[in-house]
C-alpha cells in the first residue's frame, strides 16, 4: 500500500489562497482609494465652479447696486427738476396777478376809501384801509364782487379809529382772485359729425 504525503500540497494551496486574498484586498483598497480620489476631485471641481459663479454673481450684484444708487440720484434730480418746472409754470401763469389786482383796486375804489395794505397768499387777498363810513366799505365789497378778476369778498373787521385828528373806520376784508376759466363749447352748436349727417 502506497502512502502519499499531502501536507506540502495543502500548505502550498493555503498559501496560494492567502496570497490571492491579500491581492484581492489590495486591489479593493486601490479601487476604493481611486474611487475616493475621483469623488474628491469631482466635488472639488464643483466647489471651485460654484465659487467662481459666486464671485461673478457678487461682481454683478455690486454693479447693480451702483446702478441702483445712480438711478435713485437721477430720480431725485428728475423730481427736483419737475418741481422747479411746476414753480416756473406757476410763476408764468400767475405773473399778471399783481397787475390785475392793483388795476382792479384802482378802478373799483370808491371815493372816501383809502387803502393801507394789500397782501396776497395764493388766491386769497387781504385788503386793509380806512373808509369814511360803513357804506363806503359795502360799496367797495359790491364792486369787488362784480369784478371779473375778484370774487367772494368777506369783511373780516371794521372799527372806528382816529386818523390825524379825524374819525374814520379802519377795515380789513378778504377777497379771492378769480382765474380765467377756459371757455366751454357752445351746447347749441351741433358737433361736426352731427351736422355732416344732416347734410
Amino acid at each position: 500500500m502506497i502512502r502519499l504525503n499531502l501536507l506540502p500540497y495543502r500548505e502550498e494551496l493555503r498559501a496560494q489562497r492567502k496570497r490571492q486574498t491579500v491581492l484581492l484586498f489590495g486591489l479593493a483598497a486601490v479601487a476604493a482609494g481611486g474611487l475616493a480620489f475621483l469623488v474628491h476631485a469631482g466635488l472639488a471641481a464643483r466647489v471651485n465652479h460654484q465659487l467662481s459663479r459666486n464671485a461673478v454673481l457678487e461682481k454683478e450684484i455690486t454693479k447693480l447696486e451702483a446702478e441702483i444708487v445712480e438711478i435713485s440720484a437721477i430720480k431725485e434730480q428728475t423730481q427736483a427738476l419737475l418741481e422747479r418746472k411746476k414753480v416756473v409754470e406757476s410763476l408764468q401763469a400767475n405773473r399778471a396777478d399783481a397787475v390785475h389786482i392793483l388795476d382792479q383796486m384802482l378802478r373799483l375804489l370808491p371815493d372816501g376809501v383809502y387803502l393801507k395794505e394789500i397782501k396776497q397768499a395764493g388766491d386769497r387777498i387781504e385788503v386793509s384801509g380806512y373808509a369814511q363810513s360803513h357804506a363806503r366799505v359795502s360799496t367797495l365789497m359790491n364792486a369787488l364782487d362784480q369784478s371779473r378778476w375778484l370774487e367772494g369778498s368777506a369783511l373780516v373787521e371794521i372799527k372806528a379809529v382816529t386818523v390825524e385828528k379825524a374819525r374814520a373806520n379802519e377795515f380789513n376784508l378778504s377777497v379771492s382772485l378769480e382765474r380765467e376759466k377756459p371757455e366751454l363749447p357752445n351746447k347749441s352748436t351741433p358737433p361736426a359729425s352731427a351736422s355732416a349727417k344732416t347734410s
